[in-house]
C-alpha cells in the first residue's frame, strides 16, 4: 500500500470519530554558547476507539505549536489494529492481541 502524506486525507475518512490524547509534554534543551534553547516535546495519541490507532511525537518552541505538529503525525502514522476473542469468546471482537 501507498503511505499516506496528507492528514487531510485521515480526516476525510475518520475525522468525526477520532479522538485524541496528549501522553505528555516534555521540556528538552540544547546547550548553546549563549546559553540553553529550551523545547517542547509533545506526545500524541490518536484513535477511534474501534480499530485505528496512530502516535506522534513533536518537538517545537511552544506547546501549542508542539501539540498541533504531533497531532497531524499521529493522523499519518494511523494503523489499523485487528481485534478478535483472544482468551474468551464472549460477544463482538473486542481485545488486541499484544501491547500496542
Amino acid at each position: 500500500s501507498l503511505p499516506v502524506k496528507e492528514f487531510e486525507i485521515i480526516d476525510y475518512f475518520l475525522g468525526s470519530s477520532l479522538k485524541d490524547e496528549v501522553l505528555k509534554i516534555m521540556p528538552v534543551q540544547k546547550q548553546t554558547r549563549a546559553g540553553q534553547r529550551t523545547r517542547f516535546k509533545a506526545i500524541v495519541a490518536l484513535g477511534d476507539h474501534k480499530q485505528h490507532v496512530g502516535l506522534g511525537v513533536k518537538c517545537s518552541k511552544e506547546v501549542a505549536t508542539a501539540i498541533r505538529g504531533a497531532i497531524t503525525l499521529a493522523k499519518l502514522s494511523i494503523i489499523p489494529v485487528r481485534m478478535g476473542d483472544w482468551g474468551n469468546k464472549l460477544g463482538q471482537p473486542h481485545t488486541v492481541p499484544c501491547k500496542v
